[in-house]
């Protein structure tokens, strides 16, 4: 799963969750926005925060509402459950469980 933030319409940045149902893997892509930029975005979409350019904070909840109804299996919820799990036991939730630390990357073509 990738919540990108990319730049938008009137120059100001978007979010979109995309690849809803990979979930092998979920990172922060940024596209032509400043770290700053993608902060307020995320802030605003109340989906997570900017911690810096390497490490982002997604909110479990919030990213979980945005993207189950778009996800295709019948099975979405018990595997995010497991994505969750995994990363408590890898130590990357945060905000006292509220929070998933993810790695930031470019957005390829953004």
């Amino acid at each position: 799963m990738i919540v990108e933030v990319v730049g938008g319409a009137d120059e100001r940045p978007e979010v979109r969750v995309v690849d809803v149902d990979d979930l092998t893997a979920v990172f922060l892509a940024v596209g032509a926005v400043t770290d700053e930029e993608a902060d307020q975005a995320l802030r605003d979409a109340g989906l997570g925060r900017v911690e810096d350019a390497q490490t982002g904070v997604l909110d479990v909840a919030a990213l979980r509402a945005a993207a189950e109804p778009q996800a295709g299996g019948g099975d979405w919820a018990q595997r995010w459950d497991g994505v969750v799990a995994e990363a408590a036991d890898a130590g990357r939730l945060v905000d006292d469980g509220a929070g998933l630390q993810v790695r930031v990357e470019s957005a390829a073509g953004a």
